[in-house]
């Protein structure tokens, strides 16, 4: 890591520089180098020479805003979304789908060799099969702009609420929902949440379309114990979204910024939607874990379960199991599945979508991943195989340690952030485990997250 003092830095705030870039961070900036700092230039596309103004020294690097594309990459496309740069949410809508690929794939390879220790190619990478569209939960925050309520997402690096119309990335239902709540709060003159004075009613409007059914859940995160004329927002909800699935309200009024609240109440419908996956039938609440792109998803998780190796008499562990989707797709070839999960809502949802779909050598355990790891290693559970697909943050130790006393033959790893799966695959190297398999999915066209799957497997010998 390239440390410096400010005053020793070889670029200055304000300074005007030629660049050449030559590869990524893991944000999606274009990365150059002068005297061995980093500049982090966001829009920049590996192989262009830029013009650069310096505008942040950090640590570490400095950052640079582009004055003028000096020699312009072939890879360089006009932006297919108006609010491109303004909006925090999407990176990659200057450049190509071919490129924009290889950015990701290079940041998992770079992750995996760097903090990993291993010694791989450049690591293969699925596309998705949607580049637009594909989005099946949006979660608008709401704020107070220019006097009225407004929804939309953050801009980059602020909490200020950017209104971006029509979202390339969402499905229309989504924005729909969000202007039909905004244009009730308007209409009844419903304020914001200001995360300031806490004061304020709406925090943010929260809508999941299931993409196979076509139903649509609208949640709406309040700062209080309900909210002024409920049915009329009910009834314009219903005439301008079609499909309109269920209505619910989730409490919320903790600072933070946690989006769902703790409790929720139902307006209208069951208080969930339901969707098919990879064949199978799912219940969806609020906080249902549920991937975002459905159709990357089915392709994930069929390629976890073929590194799952099951042949129909295994026992099979799924740590952070959300509503089972992944646990249930394993139960159609393994003997018997466990699965775990924290929020109790998943972990119901997780049960009746078991039954539903008539699978009876599942069950599922409402704990901490860590609690509920050791408790199996502690009740004699050998595991064939474990399959963990944890939050941005990774494994905690506890959870490693509990997996390598179960001692599975086989660990499949579905990660959403390279560094930490990077550095959980050097930890469990540390207990015997020798990563066999890696392959990116892009399940976030045109944002900078990318999800990987690996394959670990038992030798032994750390």
């Amino acid at each position: 890591m390239f440390h410096v003092k400010q005053q020793d830095y070889p670029v200055r705030l304000g300074q005007v520089l030629d660049l050449t870039v030559t590869g990524y961070a893991s944000e999606g900036q274009g990365v150059a180098r002068v005297e061995g700092l980093a500049v982090f230039v966001a829009g920049a596309i590996r192989g262009e020479t830029v013009r650069v103004q310096i505008e942040h020294l950090g640590h570490t690097a400095a950052y640079g805003r582009i004055l003028q594309v000096l020699e312009p990459s072939p890879h360089r496309v006009p932006p297919g979304c108006p609010q491109a740069g303004a909006c925090g949410g999407c990176v990659f809508w200057h450049m190509d789908y071919e490129e924009e690929l290889y950015a990701k794939a290079r940041r998992v390879t770079d992750a995996l060799n760097r903090i990993g220790g291993q010694s791989l190619e450049l690591v293969p990478i699925v596309p998705s099969p949607r580049e637009t569209g594909y989005r099946n939960k949006a979660q608008y925050p709401v704020a107070l702009v220019h006097g009225k309520a407004t929804a939309g997402f953050f801009r980059p690096r602020t909490h200020q609420v950017l209104d971006v119309g029509r979202c390339r990335i969402q499905g229309s239902a989504a924005d729909r929902a969000k202007d039909t709540v905004v244009r009730w709060m308007r209409d009844n003159r419903v304020a914001p949440y200001d995360e300031k004075t806490r004061q304020g009613l709406v925090r943010h409007i929260y809508v999941r379309t299931a993409s196979v059914t076509g139903q649509v859940l609208v949640c709406l995160v309040v700062n209080g114990d309900g909210i002024p004329q409920e049915m009329a927002l009910v009834e314009n909800l219903l005439k301008n979204v079609d499909n309109l699935g269920t209505v619910v309200l989730s409490i919320h009024k903790k600072p933070g910024n946690a989006v769902l609240g703790d409790r929720f109440r139902t307006l209208y419908g069951p208080g969930y939607i339901e969707d098919r996956l990879c064949g199978l039938t799912f219940r969806l609440s609020p906080r249902s874990f549920y991937q975002v792109n459905h159709d990357q998803a089915q392709q994930l998780y069929e390629a976890a379960v073929e590194l799952a190796a099951l042949t129909g008499t295994e026992t099979a562990v799924d740590l952070y199991c959300g509503t089972g989707t992944i646990s249930l797709v394993l139960a159609r070839k393994a003997g018997r599945v466990i699965g775990v999960e924290i929020i109790d809502q998943a972990v119901a949802d997780a049960r009746e979508n078991a039954r539903r779909n008539g699978m009876t050598n599942a069950e599922f355990r409402c704990a901490d991943a860590s609690q509920a790891a050791a408790q199996l290693a502690a009740e004699g559970i050998r595991p064939d195989v474990i399959v963990v697909d944890p939050p941005r943050k990774g494994l905690d130790e506890t959870v490693i340690d509990a997996m390598a006393r179960m001692a599975p033959d086989r660990i499949v790893y579905i990660s959403c952030d390279p560094a930490t799966l990077a550095r959980d695959a050097a930890r469990l190297n540390h207990h015997g485990y020798r990563l066999t398999t890696a392959q990116a999915f892009d399940m976030f066209p045109k944002c900078a997250h990318v999800e990987t799957l690996v394959q670990l497997r038992r030798t032994g010998e750390p």
